[in-house]
C-alpha cells in the first residue's frame, strides 16, 4: 500500500482523473433526469442517410478515448493534463449548457434487429437517451484525443499515428450522425466549443498553473 501511495505521490498528475468520477456522476443524472425543453434539428439532417455501418467507428470511440489517455497518462504527463483539462473542462461546460438550455432530438428511425450492427444501434438506443445531445461530447472528446496525439512528441515520431488518428476522428465524429445519435447541430456546437478549447490550451495555454501545481516539468515530465 506504501508503495501505491509513493507513487501517486510521484505522479501527482494522475489524481486529475478522479474528476472523471464527478463527471459520470453528472452524466447518469442527466441522462435518467433532464427532459428535453428544445428538440434540434435542422434541414441538412434530412439529407443525412442512416447508415447503420457507421455504428462500428461509433463504440471505437470508447477505445480511442482511453487509449490514448493511459497511454499519455504514464509517457507524456504535460500532455495527459492538457487533455484531461480539453475533455473534463468541455464536458463540464456541455453539462452547464445542458442545464440551461436542456436540448434533445427526434431523429431515431425504428430499427430491426436483425445482425450486429443493428444489435449495437438497439444497444446504444436503449442505454443512452436522446437526450443532452448539443454539443456533442462524443465529437468534443474526439476531437481532443487527436489534438493531444497530434501534438506529443513521442507519437510523432511513429508516423502511421496521426494519420490513422485523424481518420478515426473523422469517422467517429461523421457516425454520430449518421446513427442518428446526433443533429448535425449537434456537432457544429462540438467543433466550435472544442476549437474555443483548443485556442486556450494549446495557444494561451491556460493549463500552465494546473502544472505547476502538481509540479510537471516540460522537459523531463515530473520534477520528483
Amino acid at each position: 500500500m506504501s508503495k501505491v501511495r509513493n507513487y501517486l505521490r510521484e505522479n501527482r498528475h494522475l489524481y486529475v482523473v478522479l474528476y472523471y468520477l464527478v463527471l459520470l456522476v453528472l452524466y447518469n443524472t442527466f441522462n435518467q433526469n433532464i427532459e428535453p425543453k428544445y428538440y434540434l434539428w435542422c434541414k441538412l439532417d434530412d439529407y443525412i442517410p442512416f447508415v447503420k455501418q457507421m455504428v462500428i467507428p461509433y463504440v471505437i470511440w470508447y477505445a480511442y478515448i482511453v487509449l490514448p489517455l493511459v497511454y499519455l497518462a504514464f509517457n507524456s504527463p504535460n500532455d495527459f493534463v492538457d487533455l484531461c483539462v480539453f475533455m473534463f473542462g468541455g464536458m463540464t461546460i456541455c453539462f452547464i449548457i445542458f442545464a440551461l438550455f436542456p436540448n434533445g432530438q427526434n431523429l431515431r428511425p425504428n430499427i430491426e434487429v436483425t445482425d450486429i450492427y443493428t444489435f449495437l444501434i438497439d444497444r446504444i438506443y436503449s442505454t443512452d437517451n436522446p437526450t443532452n445531445s448539443l454539443p456533442s461530447m462524443h465529437v468534443l472528446n474526439s476531437v481532443a484525443i487527436h489534438c493531444a496525439i497530434a501534438r506529443c512528441d513521442k507519437l510523432r515520431k511513429r508516423k502511421w499515428v496521426y494519420p490513422v488518428s485523424l481518420v478515426l476522428m473523422i469517422l467517429i465524429s461523421v457516425s454520430t450522425v449518421m446513427v442518428k445519435q446526433h443533429s448535425i447541430l449537434d456537432v457544429f456546437a462540438a467543433t466550435v466549443l472544442s476549437y474555443t478549447l483548443y485556442v486556450l490550451i494549446y495557444k494561451l495555454n491556460v493549463t500552465q498553473s494546473i502544472k505547476d501545481r502538481i509540479a510537471l516539468d516540460s522537459s523531463k515530465g515530473l520534477r520528483i
